[in-house]
């Protein structure tokens, strides 16, 4: 484990490569004895020092919801991180890709709370019970280590290399989806790019939500049990994205995005 002056020095490269835009190297080989407990430390005292700025946290999301992400990272949990107030993007407006380092989208569906989640002992019908929405989302991620060249402890300090999150218009309850016939773990997602050359977008991923280790329900359920042992408290209002069920894909400047979820609606992005 780290020390508290060596996880103060290892926030700092983090802070630092994402105000000028300057990845650092791994976490993982600047500071060798690094583990999880640290990475979380790290992680929270920059959304601490963003907090005291006049950020303010308005979610969570899940990572390593993947069993090929948890095989890759040798975990056999997921990971998460913060959402703030300037991370939540409008569909409407562009994505400036130069205001980040190696970004990428996510294709998730997403849970709008509209009350507070048990913590330890939270199951999947505690959440469908907390839930007000559903809504569809691109998840933009990034990452401050250089080339992404991430461990486990590196993402995690990193605050799960979140970004952004960008919301469709359809946010369905989700007793609406039942009644509509739509299985929270079995929604379809396709992924288009588009560009000037081919406004109209070309897929370029494919996946289910079943990818989002079985059920995505099961992964707030998750965090909500995870982040108690924190003392933190997903709460009425909250955002939570629970992972991708697609492959994430680089984004580029003069790249659009549409997200289209069977059942559910569309999301799009666009970057310049």
């Amino acid at each position: 484990m780290l020390d508290a002056e060596q996880r103060s020095a290892a926030a700092e490269l983090l802070w630092a490569a994402e105000r000028d835009m300057a990845p650092v190297d791994p976490l993982t080989e600047s500071f060798p004895g690094i583990d999880v407990v640290d990475a979380y430390e790290i992680q929270l005292i920059n959304i601490r020092r963003k907090a005291a700025a006049g950020a303010r946290v308005r979610g969570h999301k899940v990572g390593l919801s993947s069993p090929v992400m948890q095989q890759m990272m040798g975990v056999d949990e997921p990971d998460y991180g913060h959402l703030l107030d300037a991370m939540i993007l409008d569909q409407d407006a562009p994505i400036a890709a130069g205001g980040y380092c190696y970004p990428r989208i996510e294709v998730e569906i997403g849970y709008v709370l509209g009350a507070p989640l048990p913590g330890a002992g939270c199951t999947e019908a505690d959440v469908l019970a907390a839930t007000e929405y559903i809504v569809p989302s691109l998840e933009l991620i990034d990452s401050r280590i250089r080339d992404w060249r991430i461990k486990l402890a590196d993402t995690i300090a990193d605050n799960a290399s979140s970004a952004g999150v960008i919301l469709g218009e359809a946010w369905k309850t989700p007793a609406e989806l039942a009644a509509d016939g739509v299985d929270l773990a079995d929604i379809e997602a396709v992924l288009y790019r588009g560009g000037p050359a081919d406004p109209r977008g070309t897929e370029v991923a494919r996946g289910n939500t079943s990818a989002v280790l079985g059920n995505p329900t099961w992964c707030v359920a998750w965090l909500a049990r995870k982040v108690a042992g924190f003392g933190v408290k997903l709460e009425a209002g909250h955002l939570i994205i629970p992972g991708s069920c697609t492959r994430a894909i680089d984004a580029t400047p003069g790249t659009s995005f549409r997200a289209e979820f069977a059942g559910l609606g569309s999301v799009t992005a666009e970057f310049n």
